[in-house]
């Protein structure tokens, strides 16, 4: 059986790196993230910083500030330089373009994912569960699961059944609270990234198609 955690604190989830699948509660009002050894989530990758990235606690929820790292922290693909970052739910981290860490908000339900958990109605369909955040293939569960921003993209792709959904689509259903706008490069990162772990379940068929001049649209494998 499938269990979960359930939180009211928002949660840090590692999708990629030296520590992918390891989750953190946010529960404290400053945590610093960094090599260093005295660091609330010490980080092992050589490209971090002794003292990289910092979360504090506002009335409001969350910001990330960068604590003037080498390599540099971005949200969804933007460079956070002078001023702090405002974490909304879904938005993904990454630390010196090596890690990537999910911010997922509070009152929110985890799957602990078990490997081999049987009922999938076909070896060969690409199973995206609403529910659970979890996609696989077969009795093959991808894990660490995607992040937040990817899954909402590849969700919205698949609900559309095989129809077009715009770029603008996209924008809004992965980023709907951005201000400023997200950029194209930003866009493109992301499906290039959600890409790369479909390959992880099957290498042989690419599930996110572009449509030049339109968007992206979901393409099934012909036994599906």
């Amino acid at each position: 059986m499938q269990g979960h955690i359930q939180t009211n604190h928002p949660i840090l989830v590692i999708y990629q790196g030296a520590l992918a699948g390891t989750r953190w509660p946010v529960t404290s009002d400053s945590m610093t993230l960094g090599r260093a050894e005295d660091c609330d989530i010490v980080l092992p990758e050589r490209q971090i910083s002794r003292y990289h990235a910092r979360l504090e606690r506002d009335a409001t929820g969350h910001v990330l500030r960068d604590l003037g790292s080498r390599n540099g922290t971005a949200v969804n693909g933007e460079p956070i330089r002078e001023l702090p970052y405002r974490l909304r739910d879904g938005d993904e981290i990454q630390l010196a373009g090596v890690l990537h860490i999910g911010y997922v908000a509070g009152d929110a339900t985890l799957p602990l994912i078990a490997s081999g958990e049987a009922g999938f109605p076909s070896p060969d369909r690409l199973i995206v569960n609403d529910a659970t955040r979890q996609v696989s293939l077969g009795r093959q569960i991808l894990d660490p699961p995607l992040s937040p921003a990817q899954f909402a993209l590849l969700s919205a792709l698949v609900a559309a059944g095989g129809n077009v959904l715009s770029r603008e689509e996209a924008v809004h259903i992965v980023w709907p609270d951005a201000s400023g706008g997200v950029t194209d490069q930003a866009l493109d990162a992301l499906v290039y990234r959600l890409r790369e772990r479909l390959t992880e379940l099957d290498a042989e068929h690419n599930y996110v198609g572009t449509v030049r001049g339109h968007g992206f649209r979901f393409e099934k494998r012909a036994a599906e």
